[in-house]
């Protein structure tokens, strides 16, 4: 996937928040920051979620390190970590961190299609208090 289309679709998330009536933020070059971040942020009356972003049309591979850093930021912020994942001609949906699964070599974690639907829920379910 390109970096565009990754942007574009975080963009796309963050209009959602928006029009949901959550306060989003961007988190520009996240994945390439020194310091822990996340692709987005979002709160509405003292709830809060940091999300990484993943799109594409087959299995994500998301590396460990990436996984641990949203987990000390959440942590450090005060925020839920999710994993957010949108699929080519589907809709978002959002995981806990404990729900991905490892890749085969281990040093990584994966997301696809299927373990999305089982595991994640929609955003109208994730912005529900």
């Amino acid at each position: 996937m390109s970096k565009a289309k990754g942007s574009r679709l975080e963009r796309e998330l963050f209009h959602l928040f928006h029009k949901a009536n959550w306060q989003p933020v961007h988190v520009a070059g996240s994945g390439s920051a020194t310091i822990e971040s996340a692709d987005l942020i979002a709160g509405k009356k003292g709830r809060v979620l940091a999300i990484e972003c993943k799109s594409g049309k087959g299995s994500r591979y998301i590396k460990k390190k990436q996984i641990e850093e949203l987990k000390i930021f959440a942590e450090k912020f005060g925020a839920e970590p999710w994993l957010g994942a949108r699929f080519n001609s589907t809709e978002w949906l959002f995981l806990k961190i404990e729900d991905l699964r490892e890749s085969k070599t281990g040093n990584n974690f994966v997301v696809d299609l299927k373990l999305a639907r089982e595991k994640g829920i929609k955003f109208e379910d994730l912005i529900k208090n």
